[in-house]
């Protein structure tokens, strides 16, 4: 049966509650548009892995109908709507030059975002318009999280009677070098129309500037009951005047050469109150990860191996998908509200799509195994790397509470390569590759050298997936590798030797406290995952030193240092004591959290605390992992900060995680560094994970059989008399 992509019996009605409850009476005013809840730097429009990341700068909304979205590393792409009101065309989005094509602006009345969509209300003469970008963020389901598309529905409502023509188009910057783009075009029997742009000749795994070049670009749609569709290819003045002109793009000769767009077009015909239509983007590779010389692939080409079946399928989950996406933005919102407040709830919707949009889930290409899947996660705006230990450490809170799941998915490719002997140094590796989608590991051993924080954070995150999801088997299939690195730290976390920590744009330094903080979390962390009472004893007594014995802190105990001995006016925020809080090890005592949370309100900025007192830039997702240890007045504050630098409307980035929170050593306060759209704001999730593992019950209810973890789903178990 042919899915229909009108919006189904109720569905709008759902849609329309939803709204009401997010949205209440008002947003917050830019001009004549609302921006609900608040205006974002850069709105997500399809963001579903690192080569699908296509944003609306916040900054260029109140001229949507001429603006061009972006690729998350500031690339320009071409991506326009119109519509057709009774023979008159209307930009709704990225028509930068109206002039000659026959349309006029729409009137932009209303932008808000939620967890999975971003919303735009305009006007085209009497009738308004609402395009829906919608990127599903559903992590127990993979086949749904692995799918390459976004998707743009595009609803009429007040049409009296109105002859409706609704269009969309991309252009050859989708590629990543539009000068050597190419188009495919294909019409299926079941009506689906696809485009696919592509690179021509590219090297497999090739890129440019972080966009892929050797997968190819999607635009795609079918006709619903109530609508004809057509399609064509050309110069972008000649293509849209004739929709202008006719609101019909059949009968022209397709062509294509740099500057051109491939666009489609649906006829709706006499409309009488509301209709929709669904549009589909997308970035499909087939060899998408490069793992120790294997192709590995999407996993959902284990089911839908062809474009088209894939795209079918895609449109054919719709109304499912956007069902339980309205359940988990509304559950997100109730949960996030509750933890700590409303600007709470605005940090995590806007956090929520970017920190899955960094993110591959594969099978090998070969066999489409679907027993055999593994998660890689890129380095975004820094140098590339996958799987990079110190941002899948940031970043797992926001998996903690969706899906533990994926703690496993995106540790096991560095596992099988640590378990395979080829990284020979006694600490833990940096990454699994140099740069993304390469995952070869490092067999000169010269990967970023971070020993006490991989190893740490290696320790802390294979306890907080076995406590999270009771599979204690996995663990335990590399304790021995665990007991290593655990070992490593007993005997180098003291006298630190001079080194990087996570912050490596700080530079290194001997004797950092924040480190030593995270060697005795490690180690009791490996205690309590091994039934080892001797390591968990030694974590202790390694945080006794530090913290009763006074060496990590100031004489007046009021805060830990940067470093020890000797710096008794320096200090760093001391975030590695969040996965003690979280996983309830009492590695360090309540009075220790106690003294953090009278400390940091002394040292706060403009913007909030900085890393350390040597900088003028914060972390966001430290600063969320250390609010989470908080008491109350504190944590609020530290939240404060942080909405108020993501509101402020001094920058249009995708969200940074890293940015000048006080003008003390001269910056300007409140402006991004360096950092787009990386997926460590999953850290923002640090508060919410404190009411527990999987706690946003939408996607465990709809987790398919089969995907409910290794451990079916069951509850934690206990592991060597140990709870876990």
């Amino acid at each position: 049966m042919r899915f229909d992509i009108q919006t189904p019996l109720g569905l709008g009605s759902l849609c329309a509650s939803v709204l009401s409850f997010f949205c209440g009476e008002e947003g917050q005013q830019q001009g004549r548009i609302s921006h609900y809840p608040v205006l974002p730097p850069s709105y997500p429009l399809a963001v579903r892995n690192p080569y699908l990341s296509t944003w609306m700068p916040s900054d260029r909304v109140q001229q949507l109908p001429y603006a061009e979205s972006q690729f998350w590393a500031g690339q320009e792409l071409g991506w326009s709507v119109m519509v057709r009101v009774d023979g008159q065309a209307y930009s709704l989005m990225g028509v930068p030059d109206l002039e000659g094509s026959g349309a006029l602006p729409a009137t932009v009345r209303h932008a808000e975002f939620t967890a999975t969509h971003s919303v735009f209300d305009l006007t085209a003469g009497s009738v308004k318009l609402t395009l829906d970008f919608f990127s599903p963020v559903s992590p127990s389901n993979y086949l749904r999280q692995s799918l390459p598309f976004s998707y743009l529905t595009v609803r009429v409502s007040g049409s009296n009677g109105r002859d409706i023509q609704v269009y969309s188009d991309i252009d050859g910057r989708w590629t990543g070098r539009e000068d050597r783009s190419v188009l495919d075009y294909e019409e299926h029997d079941d009506g689906l129309v696809i485009h696919s742009l592509s690179v021509e000749d590219s090297a497999k795994y090739a890129e440019a500037s972080d966009m892929a070049l050797w997968g190819k670009a999607i635009l795609a749609s079918r006709p619903s009951e109530s609508s004809t569709l057509s399609a064509s290819a050309g110069d972008p003045k000649t293509v849209r005047e004739q929709f202008a002109k006719k609101g019909d793009l059949s009968g022209q000769e397709f062509t294509w050469s740099y500057g051109s767009i491939a666009a489609l077009s649906h006829d709706l015909g006499i409309v009488h109150g509301e209709a929709s239509i669904n549009f589909v983007v997308g970035y499909e590779r087939e060899a998408a990860i490069n793992y120790l010389g294997e192709e590995y692939t999407g996993y959902y080409r284990a089911e839908y191996p062809t474009t088209h079946k894939a795209l079918a399928h895609f449109l054919d989950d719709y109304n499912n998908a956007v069902l339980e996406s309205w359940q988990l933005d509304q559950e997100l919102k109730t949960f996030s509200t509750a933890a700590a407040g409303s600007k709470y709830a605005d940090i995590i919707a806007l956090s929520t799509r970017q920190a899955y949009g960094g993110i591959d889930l594969t099978i090998p290409n070969h066999s489409l195994d679907t027993e055999d899947v593994l998660a890689f996660i890129k380095e975004l705006s820094s140098d590339g790397n996958i799987n990079t230990i110190d941002v899948i450490m940031p970043a797992f809170p926001i998996y903690w509470v969706l899906d533990p799941e994926w703690i496993r998915l995106m540790l096991e490719p560095v596992m099988r390569y640590l378990d395979a002997g080829r990284w020979h140094l006694p600490y833990t590796i940096h990454d699994l590759g140099s740069h993304y989608p390469h995952a070869i590991g490092h067999d000169d051993q010269k990967a970023e050298p971070m020993p006490i924080e991989e190893s740490g954070n290696l320790l802390v995150l294979a306890l907080a997936y076995a406590r999270a999801t009771g599979d204690i088997d996995w663990t335990g299939r590399y304790m021995d590798i665990f007991q290593k690195y655990a070992d490593y730290l007993v005997d180098n976390s003291i006298d630190i030797a001079n080194q990087l920590s996570s912050n490596d744009a700080a530079g290194p330094l001997p004797n950092e406290t924040n480190l030593a903080i995270k060697a005795a979390v490690g180690i009791k962390a490996f205690g309590v995952l091994s039934g080892k009472e001797n390591y968990s004893r030694i974590g202790e007594e390694h945080a006794t030193l530090f913290y009763e014995d006074g060496l990590g802190i100031d004489e007046e105990k009021t805060h830990f240092v940067l470093q020890y001995p000797g710096y008794p006016d320096s200090w760093k925020t001391p975030y590695n004591l969040f996965p003690d809080v979280l996983l309830g090890l009492e590695t360090f005592s309540k009075d220790a959290h106690r003294m953090n949370s009278e400390f940091y309100s002394t040292v706060r900025g403009e913007y909030g605390v900085p890393l350390d007192n040597r900088q003028d830039w914060a972390k966001s997702d430290w600063n969320m992992w250390l609010a989470a240890t908080f008491e109350k007045n504190t944590r609020d504050e530290f939240v404060d900060d942080l909405w108020a630098f993501m509101t402020n409307g001094k920058h249009n980035w995708p969200f940074s995680d890293r940015y000048v929170s006080t003008s003390a050593h001269g910056n300007a306060p409140g402006t991004p560094i360096l950092c787009r759209a990386r997926p460590t704001v999953g850290g923002h999730f640090a508060l919410l994970a404190m009411k527990g593992p999987g706690s946003i019950q939408t996607l465990s209810v709809n987790k398919p059989v089969g995907m409910r973890g290794r451990n079916g789903g069951k509850p934690p178990l206990k592991s060597h008399g140990l709870e876990l």
